[in-house]
């Protein structure tokens, strides 16, 4: 009877581990960097100064709940920090739970050189799709969602990239979209474009000026009392996807402020939640 017990347990224990959350780090740039900022070649990384290494932080859902889908998750932080957390790491356990794989992206803060965050962004979906048997994921089930000035690279993603880089899905939070000054957020702009942005430039990563038919389809989460970014980022955003025939959906809370993330102390949090949950299940 012992050693029958303890079979069955031995193989309840290696299902359970089978079936567990696979988490890891993948190197964006195992090869070497392809630009710099500045200090990533003259400084070691450390995410205390700010000096983030390329890199993704995976969270695989357990193998019955794969659905092939997977998420690059951009943190915000006005191009200047990264909320790791809140807007990263800790929407895991949700997405894992609708059966999307999950690779939070720390990427390189730009320092003027606005092509540094965009490639780390565009080679993490890169690397998504090359991984994807290993990973289990449907390379055509390959999303991007940002936060903040993490919205900002998301649509960036969304509206600069070809190829494998090209998302399948985008999911903004309280996004910085335009460099218009009128409603841009300064700082982001500045830490992007540098001290003194052209008007070329401007338009460039103004992304609502961006869009074209054929990119993917969107779901905006914001709140109508966002004091930091503009509502009206979003809102140019999700005329400009309807204008070019692109499945958008826009949810407008009515307060909240900015910076929530998937924070539980968010009023709307359950909301959002299920709203975003209920976007996922009808994407194509």
């Amino acid at each position: 009877m012992k050693k029958l017990l303890g079979a069955l347990l031995f193989v309840l224990v290696g299902t359970t581990a089978a079936l567990a959350q696979k988490t890891f780090t993948v190197d964006v740039w195992p090869q070497g960097l392809p630009n710099t900022n500045g200090r990533d070649i003259t400084e070691p990384f450390d995410d205390k100064t700010r000096n983030f290494k390329p890199q993704m932080f995976a969270y695989l859902p357990a193998a019955d709940k794969a659905n092939g889908r997977a998420v690059v998750i951009l943190p915000g932080g006005s191009y200047w920090g990264l909320a790791t957390e809140f807007e990263g790491k800790d929407w895991a356990p949700f997405f894992n739970g609708q059966g999307v794989a999950v690779f939070v992206l720390t990427y390189r803060m730009p320092n003027g050189f606005t092509q540094v965050p965009e490639s780390d962004a565009f080679e993490a979906m890169r690397i998504v799709r090359r991984n994807a048997k290993q990973w289990n994921i449907d390379t055509h089930k390959v999303g991007i969602m940002g936060h903040s000035a993490g919205g900002h690279l998301c649509s960036t993603v969304a509206t600069h990239s070809t190829g494998d880089a090209r998302p399948d899905f985008q999911i903004l939070l309280y996004p910085v979209i335009s460099m218009d000054p009128a409603i841009t957020h300064a700082d982001s702009r500045k830490n992007l474009l540098g001290p003194n942005p052209t008007p070329e430039t401007d338009k460039a990563y103004s992304n609502e000026l961006q869009v074209k038919p054929g990119q993917a389809p969107a779901i905006l989460f914001l709140s109508n009392d966002d004091g930091a970014v503009h509502p009206e980022n979003s809102v140019r955003y999700y005329q400009a996807l309807k204008r070019n025939g692109i499945d958008a959906s826009m949810h407008i809370f009515p307060s909240g402020g900015h910076g929530y993330g998937v924070k539980k102390d968010f009023k709307y949090h359950k909301l959002m939640c299920e709203e975003l949950a209920e976007w996922l299940k009808h994407l194509k």
